[in-house]
């Protein structure tokens, strides 16, 4: 509190300080032929006030006495020119481009894609609307360097360069989804890719805003439900698709109002669908009998959302608050349960009967989630302050797993979150301080409890400043995060032994409670510069040091994780005589080095975006298989004559390892109707010292596109072949390679004064079988087979 206190009494000197006097601006902004560029927008870098160029490229706007203007304009690369209360009748030349500029939220400082220093990829427009499907895992897989957990269509997550779970941060408009995605694969994240404005993905460490939790890097899903600026007109959007994989249907909806600086969103989404089907494939059952599938069963899913937002947005104050809701059954693929030793002095007519049953039993989740978020932004008129805000939200999630009609286990997660930015200018620098606090009040229960509750708390400060020298763009940042975990762990202490009385008297065993509370500081920092050493053409160099702290799951668990199969232990046991006792010591934090290295052209015609990155990571954590087996009337034992219904005993590990690959995204313009892209992926993890591969390290992937635009129709064909994976683990197998063909059409109808579209897409037009390397279930779950998509899209 007392850091929050110090903070809040230097943002309340700084608002009580006297504003520097204003000036207007006036200029034109031309393209590289000397033509005006009508509707660019202008706007005020660190503030909300900006304005658009009329017919003849031509603006004027209100300045501070130094300021720095940033103009874009779409198929141009953005420019950024400093100005004072002497500047009139600026003139700006933009130069064209194929690639389009984002502007990145998740950034911070206003940055757009091509002006970042650490490699950023954004999904937005129709590209995004064509590319969404239910989870981010599935919309996002196809960027260069990022995959899928895929736990089902219904269940996946995105993976960045081998990494993901607790390395790969969910945020929405910044702040944590809260959901429990983290925990298990089988359970879905809460963020909704079809209501989204844009979705930015930022590999490699992203920990100095977002926390131990963005090692890996960052996915943030940016939406407009508190709209930052003013809505004048009554506007809205509608769709509906179908798929036949799946047999779902799709539709959602979108409405924005505004008068006189109050403006009012809304949206919802309502999804359901069948099991998916598949190409032929073959499984083995628990007996070894091969059977043959069509189709993956318990992947169905219906889903509802609706999320609705209000702002004030004034010309320095914005003030906002949303609330969205969350509501969603989804079946979960290989699931299974084992009661045989229930039934052991049953007949054999009997014991199939329960066999029967138990092969129709239902088992499937529940996801319900309310969140809750406000904004405080304040722009200051003061010569080094620029811009004061404040998030915060709060999220109450649940995630219920359904098993004949009973709740079987309940994960709930209440999240608390506040995030409080300073932007300043002080002399030529231009950065953000900043305080993060987090608080997750995480608690399952039933019979799948592997993890036990906790408390997770975490207060943060951070620094993050940028400087030009010419051409060049220096970045450093640095961060220092509390991280306290508090649970309450219950042992069973079992003492076996061959005398039958002394093996009676312990039949029950006994329990122990052991409070236990576990502090850590992680400090990270970082150092970067992008070179513009030659107009549309740049190379980016970063190097960050990253901390993280073990989360839950990774320390505490001891349980059953039906959904995959295995029995989990955390950090903190210590397996003794086929027995795990929590004697949590010497836990070490994971820490991170990592290197990256970017190429960029993005003018005229040809493009390109090449980066390469290592990542040299000490204590990493990771799941090892134990050679143990979990039985239910036995518990842990030897693998070797175990029970066919015993499960592997995976534990947490903490070694050191290496991360390192490429990712490349070309294009070129052919013609302005149409253009090609090669983009792909590869990335090596393995432990050091010779100790083996890493497990579920995503095939490399390389992939083709082409875009041909015939009037109001717009045509994509693109192909992606994914490697034979056989850099595996002990106890993997390997995966063989495959190649997905995906085809769509749009076409723009007018209709009046809704603008309308029609669409179709084609995905796996060859029908081919694939198998995820990186599912916990790739032998059970295989890819969906040919898919018809068709939809229309209005607009108003």
């Amino acid at each position: 509190m007392t850091k929050l206190t110090l903070i809040s009494s230097a943002v309340f000197s700084v608002l009580c300080s006297q504003s520097a006097l204003a000036a207007t601006v006036t200029g034109k902004i031309t393209d590289d032929k000397n033509q005006p560029i009508q509707n660019a927008a202008v706007h005020i870098h660190g503030k909300d006030q900006g304005v658009k160029t009329n017919a003849q490229g031509e603006f004027s706007i209100n300045v501070d006495s130094q300021s720095q203007l940033h103009i874009s304009k779409d198929n141009f690369v953005d420019s950024r020119i400093s100005v004072n209360e002497n500047s009139n009748n600026v003139t700006v030349s933009l130069a064209p481009t194929s690639v389009e500029t984002v502007v990145v939220y998740a950034s911070a400082l206003h940055k757009n894609s091509l002006e970042m220093i650490s490699p950023v990829s954004v999904l937005s427009g129709d590209e995004l609307k064509n590319k969404s499907k239910p989870t981010l895992g599935e919309t996002l897989k196809g960027l260069p360097g990022v995959n899928a957990s895929y736990f089902g269509p219904v269940s996946s997550s995105p993976i960045i360069r081998g990494l993901d779970g607790p390395r790969v941060k969910i945020t929405q408009n910044g702040l944590d989804a809260s959901d429990a995605s983290r925990i298990g694969p089988d359970h879905a994240t809460s963020s909704d890719s079809l209501a989204a404005e844009q979705i930015e993905v930022l590999r490699g460490p992203s920990t100095l805003l977002y926390g131990s939790g963005a090692i890996g890097g960052v996915v943030n899903v940016v939406d407009n439900r508190i709209p930052t600026s003013n809505i004048d007109d009554l506007t809205g959007a509608a769709e509906y698709s179908h798929d036949t994989v799946s047999n779902s249907n799709t539709v959602a909806a979108k409405l924005e109002a505004g008068n006189e600086g109050f403006n009012f969103h809304f949206d919802g989404t309502k999804r359901s669908g069948d099991d998916y089907e598949t190409p032929t494939f073959t499984i083995a059952d628990d007996d070894g009998d091969v059977e043959t599938e069509n189709s993956v069963e318990n992947t169905f899913i219906d889903s509802e959302t609706f999320n609705f937002g209000t702002s004030y947005v004034g010309d320095n104050l914005t003030l906002g608050l949303s609330y969205g809701s969350i509501d969603t059954d989804y079946g979960i693929p290989g699931h299974e349960h084992s009661h045989e030793h229930e039934h052991e002095d049953e007949t054999e007519e009997e014991h199939d009967e329960h066999e029967d049953e138990e092969a129709e039993e239902s088992v499937y989740a529940k996801l319900e989630q309310d969140r809750w978020q406000g904004l405080i932004s304040y722009a200051v008129d003061n010569s080094w302050i620029e811009n004061i805000n404040l998030r915060v939200g709060y999220t109450d999630y649940s995630h219920s797993e359904i098993e004949d009609g009973e709740v079987g286990t309940t994960f709930e997660n209440e999240t608390t979150e506040a995030r409080l930015n300073v932007e300043h200018k002080i002399a030529q620098w231009h950065g953000m301080i900043g305080y993060h606090y987090s608080e997750s009040d995480y608690d399952a229960i039933g019979e799948e409890a592997f993890t036990p509750a906790s408390v997770t708390t975490t207060h943060a400060l951070y620094l993050l400043e940028e400087r030009e020298f010419g051409d060049v763009t220096i970045e450093l940042g640095a961060r220092i995060e509390d991280y306290e975990i508090t649970s309450t762990i219950t042992e069973a202490e079992h003492e076996h032994s061959h005398d039958e009385e002394e093996e009676e008297d312990h039949d029950e065993g006994e329990e122990e409670s052991i409070a236990y509370s576990k502090s850590f500081t992680n400090v990270s920092a970082s150092a970067g510069a992008i070179w513009q050493y030659t107009p549309g053409q740049s190379v980016a160099l970063s190097l960050s040091h990253s901390e993280r702290a073990p989360l839950s799951a990774e320390l505490l668990s001891n349980g059953l994780h039906i959904a995959t199969g295995t029995y989990e232990l955390g950090l903190g046991y210590h397996i003794e005589d086929n027995e795990a006792h929590f004697e949590p010591e010497d836990i070490k934090q994971e820490k991170s080095t990592n290197l990256d290295l970017s190429f960029r052209r993005f003018s005229g015609d040809f493009g390109y975006t090449v980066n390469f990155f290592y990542n040299d990571i000490k204590n990493f954590y990771y799941q090892e298989n134990t050679g143990l087996v979990y039985d239910e009337e036995d518990g842990l034992e030897s693998a070797i004559g175990a029970h066919d219904d015993a499960v592997a005993v995976y534990q947490f590990a903490s070694k050191d390892a290496e991360l390192y690959g490429i990712e490349f995204d070309v294009h070129y313009q052919i013609d302005p109707s149409a253009m090609i892209k090669v983009f792909g992926d590869s990335t090596r993890a393995k432990l050091k010292d010779d100790e083996g591969n890493l497990p579920r390290i995503p095939a490399n992937k390389l992939g083709s596109e082409l875009q041909y635009n015939l009037g109001d129709l717009q045509l994509t064909l693109t192909g992606t072949h994914y490697f034979e994976q056989d850099d595996i683990s002990a106890f993997e197998t390997k995966t063989d390679g495959y190649t997905i063909v995906d085809a769509q059409a749009n076409y723009q109808l007018s209709l009046g004064a809704i603008d309308t579209q029609l669409y179709l897409n084609v995905d796996n037009i060859t029908d081919e079988l694939g198998f995820v390397h990186s599912s916990f279930i790739k032998d059970k779950a295989p890819l969906p087979g040919r898919n018809f998509r068709f939809g229309i899209r209005g607009y108003f």
